[in-house]
């Protein structure tokens, strides 16, 4: 049967910090909070120094070293700590490199992108991001190359990303669960996505569908989930009539979801 839920929880605001031991945690609150303008430029500016100077091999260019775009972002991921941005979009820009993520094409996967296991939904969901669709019973890791699988989820992101619409920071991911078997479990992958998620694409992913989980899919998931930390709380088990009514209408629907 599949679970219904969603695990995301209410969070209450704190009350007012009091005392002088309240005062300090308000200033550093503040001093925390995101910079504008000439700050954010400045921000900008010193990681693109110090990945320079620290790491003068890294590629440039477009997701390079000397790219704003993409040093704001992995700024606002770390909440503007330079010194906690600097080590992780180092990180990103080698394992993007590393990967030849610029060269993937569908071409270059159209041997597992031709199964129909994983692909962009031509359609926005209704809050007007990206929609990458997984099938999970189309998955079969005894079967399948690992590494060819991970290039076809590099390219697959990368598309939805190139997909943002103006105003969008985010995709959606559904997981099609019917027809979970044994056979489609791989924990090795699902650990390669989420450190996808969190090291290489922070904050991309903004909520993810589980879709009619079976049983059989709930082992699998107590053993992901504590890897998952916080972002656990992006996921939201449901079922595909849920998909239907709350995430497109009756025009945009994934054709996997279509009655």
């Amino acid at each position: 049967m599949a679970a219904t839920c969603s695990l995301r929880s209410v969070v209450r605001a704190p009350p007012p910090p009091r005392g002088l031991a309240g005062a300090r945690r308000a200033v550093r609150c503040c001093s925390s909070a995101a910079p504008t303008g000439a700050s954010t430029s400045k921000l900008v500016l010193e990681v693109k120094e110090r990945l320079q100077r620290e790491h003068p091999g890294l590629p440039t260019g477009r997701s390079g070293r000397d790219d704003d775009e993409m040093i704001l972002w992995f700024l606002k991921d770390r909440k503007f700590a330079v010194d906690e941005a600097v080590p992780k979009l180092a990180k990103a820009i080698k394992w993007r490199q590393d990967f030849r993520v610029s060269e993937l094409s569908e071409e270059s996967v159209k041997g597992l992108y031709q199964t129909g296991k994983a692909y962009v939904h031509d359609s926005f969901d209704i809050n007007g991001r990206p929609v990458l669709v997984v099938v999970a019973a189309k998955h079969f890791p005894s079967k399948q190359d690992s590494l060819e699988n991970e290039k076809l989820c590099a390219f697959l992101v990368e598309k939805a990303l190139r997909n943002l619409p103006m105003g969008t920071d985010n995709i959606l991911g559904i997981f099609d669960l019917r027809g979970f078997g044994v056979e489609n479990g791989d924990l090795q992958f699902l650990k390669f996505l989420i450190d996808v998620f969190y090291y290489y694409y922070p904050k991309r992913l903004g909520e993810v569908l589980f879709v009619d989980a079976p049983f059989v899919f709930q082992p699998m998931w107590q053993l992901v989930k504590p890897l998952l930390k916080q972002y656990a709380s992006l996921v939201r088990f449901c079922d595909a009539e849920t998909v239907r009514k709350e995430y497109f209408t009756e025009e945009t629907v994934p054709p996997d979801f279509r009655r």
